[in-house]
């Protein structure tokens, strides 16, 4: 069941029933909010509409024994496909781009009658990642559809696609998820409800789990303490780089990126005066730190010691 995001699927469920809905789906919105698992549900649904038996679930849900729910679990149904980023050749990671190629294998599945009914669906999670290559290739179904095919572009950043995409598709926005909604999944997929977690995620269930996950409240507790009581002799900046310095912790300083700008925006909303300053200078300087040390791969322990500087800057002088 999606929860949380009612309106874009009372959206795609009157368009399906018209029998005519837009070929090509935008959703855009934060990550971690259910974007991919819609898409995917919907997929399932339609498919398993088209190609019988009629699904007993109500609204976008599929039963687990449904025969359509079977072969998309096994990744064996003949006319899904999801695009998303593959391994490396190495096997040691997820390339940093879906490739041109990916996209041209669709083109090819498109080429062909469908197999189980007189439907497609195509997955692309996300579109943020299509090389340029792949990106005009998409494109070109895009302008020219084959007919009764479905294309669902998961976007966290719809500004930064092409233009000519975006006009091609239909948007749906969704929200961030409300706490009631956070709680419950939260309770649902890890069995606890936690207010921290709750208050970290910011709406993004994806976050509050890669969280929990990953320790990061602790990381968020130590962000809090040095803001709040300074670093006058670094060793908790310098704790702080240590525990996220190590290729082991590429994930987790990733998402310490992520969360440290919130963080500090929570500290200045509690502030007054002086040190309410000090927090909203420190946020424009994290924000900005953020934002560019992906993009030019700089070192994650340089990376999380300097924060660390800007954090101890909200606390009052000594």
């Amino acid at each position: 069941m999606i929860q949380g995001q009612d309106r874009a699927i009372e959206a795609f469920a009157k368009a399906w029933k018209s029998g005519t809905p837009h070929h090509a789906w935008l959703l855009a919105g934060p990550r971690g909010v259910g974007k991919a698992t819609f898409a995917k549900a919907v997929a399932a649904r339609v498919l398993a509409e088209v190609a019988g038996p009629p699904p007993s679930a109500p609204g976008l849900d599929l039963e687990e024994d449904h025969p359509t729910a079977g072969l998309l679990a096994a990744g064996s149904h003949p006319d899904f496909r999801l695009l998303e980023r593959q391994m490396n050749k190495s096997g040691t990671n997820l390339n940093r781009n879906i490739k041109v190629e990916q996209v041209r294998a669709i083109a090819q599945l498109l080429s062909i009658a469908p197999s189980m009914a007189d439907w497609r669906v195509v997955v692309i999670d996300s579109a943020d990642d299509l090389e340029a290559g792949g990106a005009n290739a998409l494109l070109k179904m895009l302008e020219e559809p084959p007919a009764k095919t479905l294309f669902f572009l998961v976007t966290h950043a719809p500004g930064r696609l092409l233009p000519t995409i975006r006009s091609r598709c239909r948007r749906l926005d969704f929200q961030p998820l409300g706490n009631d909604v956070m709680a419950s999944l939260l309770e649902e997929r890890i069995g606890a409800t936690d207010a921290t977690l709750v208050s970290l995620a910011q709406g993004s269930i994806g976050r509050a789990l890669a969280i929990s996950e990953l320790g990061l409240a602790r990381l968020a507790d130590d962000a809090r303490t040095i803001m709040r009581e300074g670093d006058p002799t670094n060793a908790r900046r310098s704790a702080l780089a240590k525990s996220l310095s190590t290729k082991a912790n590429a994930d987790r300083y990733a998402r310490f990126l992520e969360l440290v700008p919130g963080i500090v925006a929570d500290e200045a909303r509690g502030a007054e005066g002086a040190r309410r300053e000090r927090a909203l200078a420190a946020y424009g300087q994290v924000r900005e730190v953020v934002a560019i040390a992906p993009r030019l791969s700089l070192d994650a322990g340089a990376t999380a010691f300097r924060l660390g500087g800007m954090l101890a800057s909200v606390a009052e002088p000594a």
